[in-house]
């Protein structure tokens, strides 16, 4: 690896959907890639990807919501490539969509665990790696979505990690200030992804009926990352939306 041309960028959620098409992108712009994850499999496979883009690539198993596990995947970072210049914290879930009566707190307690506590640990230990190390200073873009400003029907934990992630992303920047670390948020709108297949079959809206919503392509989502990451330290996008031209959002309630 050539440190004058090459960075290093952290993803979480990496072997999948959108954590998987952003790692590639990150590859094609010249990243080396740390790629997170629970499940080794489609991370080795994203792995060997990039590998074949003439980028190195780390598959990291790891819960994101475990601080031991999260420690653990950063001293990995640092003992492969000595500095990191982006994290991406894209790991995520969601629960049933049922009404919030109905579901056990050990369904809410899984989601806010990965989508919120699981990208504050990950920032925490950026930050402490970004302050310190030299040159000083990196970037760290936050997977938001629509749903950190309005929310579907039954989703409140998802809603609501989604809008506390957003209040992080704005604590991170400012906390990051004296320390040359810019923080950004990027919300989608129904990327395609697996998830999306009953949405575009017929999403449940506001007024009860079901509506087949278009969707994002991965490949503008890939985009709208790698513009946010390739600005100078100096500026930063605090809020980023893309999603579908057409999709419900605008107007909604």
């Amino acid at each position: 690896m050539n440190p004058a041309t090459t960075k290093t960028a952290l993803v979480t959620g990496a072997g999948t959907g959108i954590g998987r098409a952003v790692s590639l992108a990150l590859a094609q712009d010249r990243y080396a890639v740390v790629l997170a994850g629970r499940r080794p499999e489609p991370l080795h496979a994203v792995a060997a990807e990039i590998t074949a883009l003439g980028q190195r690539a780390v598959a990291a198993m790891a819960d994101v919501s475990s601080p031991d596990s999260v420690a653990k995947l950063f001293s990995r970072v640092r003992a492969e490539f000595g500095r990191l210049d982006l994290l991406f914290n894209n790991a995520g879930t969601s629960a049933r969509a049922v009404p919030m009566e109905e579901l056990a707190p050990e369904e809410w307690r899984a989601v806010i665990d990965v989508n919120l506590t699981g990208a504050f640990l990950c920032t925490q230990q950026a930050i402490l790696m970004m302050k310190h190390q030299h040159p000083r200073g990196g970037r760290i873009i936050n997977n938001g979505s629509i749903s950190a400003h309005v929310p579907r029907p039954h989703s409140a934990p998802y809603a609501a990690s989604k809008h506390a992630l957003l209040g992080l992303t704005k604590a991170t920047a400012l906390d990051g200030r004296r320390y040359d670390i810019a923080c950004g948020q990027i919300d989608i709108g129904n990327a395609q992804t697996a998830i999306l297949a009953e949405i575009k079959k017929g999403a449940l809206q506001p007024d009860g009926s079901r509506l087949a919503e278009p969707s994002v392509n991965m490949d503008s989502v890939a985009r709208a990352v790698i513009y946010m990451a390739s600005l100078p330290l100096e500026d930063n996008v605090l809020s980023l939306t893309v999603m579908a031209t057409k999709m419900p959002y605008v107007g909604r309630g």
